[in-house]
């Protein structure tokens, strides 16, 4: 879709506002080639010397009315219009967020994050001004430009009139280039912006990082050098629209210097009266708004057509995860996965193969294997996060591609390897997954966490702000905040990527435990465990131990021991290492 197509579908379907916006604008126009005729008669009468006192107060009083009735139109109109194309930019911006929470995760490893937030702003602005300011000047310039060339050649005389428009031709000619040029230099100042923003984006999320190594010179200079490109473009894209401001006036000029020379003459002759050329004068100078509007609404344009460029790509993505389901709910029942295979795009070897298993309502499964064994995206399957590329995976006997995604993501607590909290307070943090839940819950979870005695050693408790992604809190912190937030709600089934790996033995033995107590009190909630500490699945039903993606051992507890394997020989290695810790 272009980007007069976007425009054009948007002014129809709010055709209201822009109509109404329309016609104070053809009334504003009408008032404005008005003046300069009442001000032609006016001058007449005074030079013929039949315009009495009373009748040139009556004239004047016209001309003070005329000009409050412009004023008034003008501010009118711009309320409506704004309004109208303001809308257009959170219409954009919702379905720009709409598509992006959609997305999965290959969609965001491909994309900056800078780059995106760039496109949500400074991109849609863009859009936007093309949608109202471009929209208005174009509107009111070509309306202007039509009545005054009316007047020009019907109300004064057509002579004068088509003599003065011989340097228009050139005119027309400058715009056509200035704006080619201008679009190109939209297009990289976008960039260069995009790429500023993304850097400012990486430098303050990863801030401690570069401090710790010492590099806060180098993201300074590499700043200034990103700043410095992002100005240069600007300038460059202001150069060329600076450049419509001497094509106007060198053809105002030209014209106004043709039009006073045959105007003189005609005057002169007897032809034409002081009073008319006067009116033709103040029409000529009447058109250097619409040029102005002509040279304002391509700059406008131009930059609106550069942003629609980087973010059409962006709406028309495909989705990576496919929502076709139809299945509105997920009932509780067996989680079964056959021959379930996925290798990640540009990779050679799978990060799964033939993994089959069963969870039945109530059971805990425990992952464990070595570092990219395949333990999280097999957590990814069960999430749609990514689709297998071989086998299939079932709950409660359909296929999990039959379930919308929303239902399937709502039957399932999720706690993340890297926790994520959000600016807020802890309390609001918790109950971000149950937004109804009073405070009894909320603290009731955050025990069941093992977070509870913590925040009421925060000066405000549960209302303490957590910062930015959780920063005011420690590692451990924030994955039992998260972990909480995953116990209040009531989902069928619970996923534990490693988030345990921030507590010390003695507070994961607690939340353990706790698991351990919902799960009794809950006969169909399941959990998946997935963690590199064998403790943490000790007393899980079922032990899979996942090496290169495949399914290497598989049982309890005792039995893996039995094997003597690999789950053998690293809880030995574990244990030696916790009596070290203890000694």
């Amino acid at each position: 879709m272009s980007l007069s197509r976007l425009i054009g579908g948007f002014v129809r379907s709010h055709w209201r506002p822009y109509a109404a916006a329309g016609a104070m604008l053809a009334g504003v126009a009408i008032i404005g080639i008005s003046i300069p005729r009442q001000i032609g008669l006016m001058v007449d009468g005074l030079a013929a010397g039949k315009l009495g006192r009373e009748a040139l107060w009556q004239a004047i009083g016209l001309l003070l009315i005329l000009g409050v009735a412009n004023y008034g139109l003008r501010v009118a109109w711009r309320m409506k219009l704004f309004s109208a194309a303001y809308q257009l930019g959170v219409e954009l911006r919702t379905r720009f967020y709409r598509r992006l929470s959609l997305q999965g995760p290959q969609f965001f490893q491909k994309q900056r994050t800078g780059d995106l937030m760039a496109l949500a702003t400074n991109d849609i602005d863009a859009i936007e001004m093309a949608a109202g300011e471009a929209m208005l000047a174009g509107f009111d310039g070509s309306l202007t430009l039509l009545l005054v060339l009316g007047m020009m050649l019907v109300g004064v005389d057509w002579r004068l009139a088509l003599f003065a428009l011989i340097p228009f031709p050139l005119m027309a000619w400058a715009f056509w280039r200035i704006s080619s040029h201008i679009h190109t230099a939209s297009a990289d100042s976008l960039k260069r912006f995009s790429a500023l923003n993304d850097h400012v984006q990486e430098t303050l999320s990863g801030v401690r990082t570069l401090r710790a190594l010492g590099l806060e010179q180098r993201s300074s200079t590499r700043f200034e050098e990103l700043a410095g490109a992002a100005a240069d473009a600007s300038l460059t894209a202001q150069r060329w629209e600076a450049a419509y401001e001497p094509a106007v006036g060198l053809t105002l000029t030209a014209a106004t210097g043709l039009s006073l020379g045959l105007g003189g003459f005609l005057v002169w002759r007897g032809e034409l009266t002081i009073g008319e050329l006067t009116s033709f004068s103040m029409y000529l100078g009447q058109l250097i708004w619409p040029m102005f509007a002509a040279g304002w609404v391509l700059s406008l344009i131009e930059r609106g057509r550069a942003a629609y460029a980087r973010l059409q790509p962006m709406l028309d993505a495909p989705l990576t995860i496919e929502d076709h389901g139809s299945l509105p709910r997920v009932a509780p029942g067996n989680l079964e996965l056959h021959g379930v295979g996925f290798a990640y795009p540009g990779q050679h070897e799978p990060a799964l193969s033939d993994i089959s298993l069963t969870l039945k309502p109530g059971q805990t499964l425990g992952l464990v294997g070595p570092t990219g064994s395949g333990k999280s995206t097999l957590l990814r399957v069960l999430l749609r996060q990514v689709t297998p590329t071989q086998g299939s995976a079932t709950w409660s006997g359909h296929a999990l591609d039959r379930y919308t995604l929303q239902a399937l993501r709502a039957a399932i607590s999720w706690v993340p390897q890297e926790s994520f909290l959000f600016s807020a307070s802890i309390a609001d943090n918790i109950a971000l997954a149950k937004p109804g839940a009073t405070r009894a819950e909320v603290e009731r979870a955050a025990d069941l966490a093992a977070i509870h005695d913590d925040i009421l050693l925060f000066p405000h408790k549960y209302e303490t702000e957590v910062g930015e992604k959780g920063i005011t809190l420690s590692g451990g912190q924030r994955q039992r905040v998260a972990i909480a937030r995953a116990l209040l709600s009531d989902n069928d089934l619970l996923l534990l990527d490693d988030a345990l790996s921030a507590v010390d033995t003695g507070t994961e033995t607690a939340i353990l435990q706790h698991l351990e107590e919902l799960r009794r009190a809950h006969a169909t909630r399941s959990a998946i465990i997935a963690s590199h500490r064998l403790s943490a699945v000790v007393d899980a039903d079922q032990i899979v131990v996942l090496q290169r993606g495949r399914i290497t051992e598989s049982g309890s507890h005792e039995e893996l021991l039995a094997l003597n394997g690999w789950y053998a020989s690293q809880w030995r290695y574990q244990q030696l290492e916790a009596s070290l810790d203890a000694a």
